[in-house]
């Protein structure tokens, strides 16, 4: 059901945002989402629909960009109508955030912004749940920065995610203590597990991936107590029109999650 609080505060099991990168046409969202919408229910896995309307951030002037944002946005909007599920979408500028809040449930701050006060101030007066994603250069610690920004503008909706920090150019590194350093702020935390697994500014001009160790990233986040998991899934990655080589291809995602269910299982009865 489209209960957004529930959603994000289920206590049963992780609860999972989870779609393709970018909204590319109707008909690959709605194959995505309805596999998506029922692997999750089938497996009581509090699911949202993740899809960025548009890519402000693309390594090469030629890359796809998206739709239309006005166009993607109603793509959105009728996912969560016929699925019955919330949606999240990222803005990259303030005068975004009110337009955005219109179509979705919960609003993302990509991570090269979440310094960006003035972005964190009109996502929080929405009054959306706001989705702030650390920086690829900033400590775990350095969030609640962020997060008392957007609590100082009347808004304490607020979800921290991880995607991994940069080591070197051309990779990134997870360091899993960001998981409960993150949570000790008091919001709920959520591991980007197909982000942090890029390899950025590849001489060719398209992110590289390993999306090999996707499962390996998605059971480390369980075992420390991630509450969410974050992932782009596509069901063919290679013709993906951003993010293909990093994303997970949607039929190995109920294999996947079934593993993770086991997992936050044995940890939820220790804990």
């Amino acid at each position: 059901m489209n209960d957004i609080n529930n959603i994000l505060n289920s206590r049963d099991s992780f609860f999972l945002l989870a779609g393709p990168c970018v909204i590319e046409d109707p008909e690959v969202v709605d194959e995505i989402a309805s596999q998506m919408t029922n692997i999750c229910r089938r497996l009581a896995i509090p699911y949202v629909f993740k899809a960025s309307y548009r890519k402000a951030n693309r390594s090469s002037l030629s890359s796809f960009t998206g739709i239309g944002d006005k166009e993607g946005l109603e793509i959105l909007k009728e996912v969560s109508k016929k699925y019955n599920v919330p949606v999240v979408t990222d803005i990259h500028s303030a005068a975004e955030a009110e337009m955005a809040a219109e179509y979705v449930d919960i609003i993302q701050i990509p991570a090269f912004l979440c310094r960006q006060t003035d972005i964190l101030e009109a996502a929080a007066e929405t009054g959306k749940w706001i989705n702030i994603k650390k920086g690829q250069f900033l400590s775990p610690e350095s969030m609640r920065f962020a997060a008392e920004k957007v609590k100082a503008f009347g808004n304490e909706k607020i979800l921290l995610t991880d995607r991994g920090t940069m080591f070197g150019y051309q990779d990134l590194v997870v360091d899993f203590r960001s998981i409960p350093k993150m949570r000790r702020l008091g919001y709920p935390v959520i591991m980007d597990v197909t982000h942090s697994l890029q390899q950025p500014n590849q001489n060719k001009g398209v992110t590289g991936g390993e999306p090999d160790m996707i499962e390996t990233i998605s059971r480390a986040a369980i075992a420390v107590g991630a509450d969410g998991l974050f992932m782009e899934v596509h069901p063919r990655p290679e013709e993906a029109k951003s993010d293909g080589a990093n994303m997970l291809r949607l039929e190995l995602v109920e294999e996947l999650l079934k593993k993770l269910k086991v997992i936050h299982s044995a940890i939820k009865s220790i804990r």
